[in-house]
């Protein structure tokens, strides 16, 4: 039994760690408030070392980007906040013998950061980081790439949760993987194919793997 695991906003709260961190950098530099919005709205969806280049020169910084990338590794790593529930039901689906794993878009380095603080690290069998797989999420690449790291293959099946219905919904079941949709108390799109559970959080999601292993 496989199960894939987004990461930002299914297992971590990305965004409220963006936004903590954003007000903390923006204090640091002595910057208007506003300009934690700025970096908060830039970084929503993704970042790489080029996103935080280009938020320096929107905030008229002179440093150099890869300076403010390690400075937003690090400050980001510190935030990293498991949502509640997730260690203790990734636990019980590893004592029901489920092979786990990390399927997330991102840069290698912050994201396997955020997982090592969140003390996540030891409850997966193998982490897929689309920047080292070489293939992003919802490309099917990206999902052979993550199962193999898992020892399997897709022929196997396999469940893909996550929180995104594009990357991980939609690219999870054309990989032919079954998928589990977090809400978050949201409404799913109603020109998206509907995935094949929803649940309202990530404890609802290993509860529900763990359901069906009895």
């Amino acid at each position: 039994m496989l199960a894939l695991f987004d990461l930002d906003n299914t297992l971590i709260d990305r965004q409220s760690g963006l936004e903590e961190w954003a007000r903390r950098f923006t204090r640091s530099r002595s910057l208007p408030p506003t300009a934690a919005l700025v970096i908060s709205e830039r970084l929503r969806e993704r970042a790489y070392p080029a996103d935080l280049a280009e938020v320096g020169t929107v905030l008229g910084l002179s440093d150099p980007g890869r300076d403010l990338w390690r400075e937003y590794v690090e400050g980001m790593a510190g935030s990293a906040r498991c949502l509640p529930g997730a260690e203790r039901g990734l636990r019980e689906l590893r004592r029901a013998g489920w092979t786990l794993g990390v399927a997330t878009n991102g840069a290698g380095d912050i994201q396997r950061a955020k997982l090592a603080t969140a003390g996540l690290v030891p409850l997966f069998d193998a982490v897929c980081v689309s920047e080292e797989a070489g293939a992003r999420k919802p490309a099917k690449r990206f999902f052979e790439a993550a199962v193999a790291l898992c020892g399997t293959d897709l022929s196997a099946g396999g469940w893909m949760v996550g929180d995104n219905p594009d990357t991980d919904i939609e690219g999870g079941r054309a990989a032919g993987l079954r998928t589990m949709w977090i809400a978050a108390g949201r409404q799913w799109p109603t020109d998206v194919r509907s995935p094949d559970v929803t649940v309202a959080d990530v404890t609802e999601a290993t509860a529900v793997l763990s359901a069906l292993a009895l």
